[in-house]
């Protein structure tokens, strides 16, 4: 920057950009009740009453705490069943192989005959 350009900013300030000169009272700086009101934000019609955000907390804490007490409870269930009624049919539909898939010998899963790597060893690509 040249002497010429810290001129030029010198010259575009208006009365308003200047600082505070030192003898003028700090006073007339604080806010006044018109400027408060002016401020102010009337809440939004219809949200009632909202809640802190350490509510919402306390609240998120609990419902986390009370899922994993259920999770624990759950597992407690499952570790207690006999063997009889683990082996309960359950709800969910088995579909039998279809004669485009093939059962991997390696990894015993069902998958496309795109996804046989090895036919005389019947494995899979993930398996070969």
């Amino acid at each position: 920057m040249t002497t010429d350009d810290i001129d030029e900013i010198d010259e575009t300030l208006d009365e308003d950009d200047v600082l505070l000169e030192a003898d003028e009272p700090l006073e007339d700086l604080e806010p006044t009740a018109d400027d408060i009101a002016e401020s102010t934000v009337t809440p939004e019609p219809g949200l009632g009453e909202v809640e802190s955000i350490q509510d919402l907390l306390a609240k998120q804490e609990t419902r986390a705490e009370e899922e994993e007490a259920a999770d624990e409870e759950e597992e407690a269930a499952v570790a207690t069943l006999t063997r009889d009624e683990r082996l309960e049919p359950t709800d969910s539909r088995v579909v039998p192989m279809q004669a485009t898939e093939f059962m991997c010998k390696r990894c015993f899963l069902v998958k496309h005959r795109s996804q046989l790597a090895d036919k005389k060893k019947m494995l899979c690509r993930d398996c070969a």
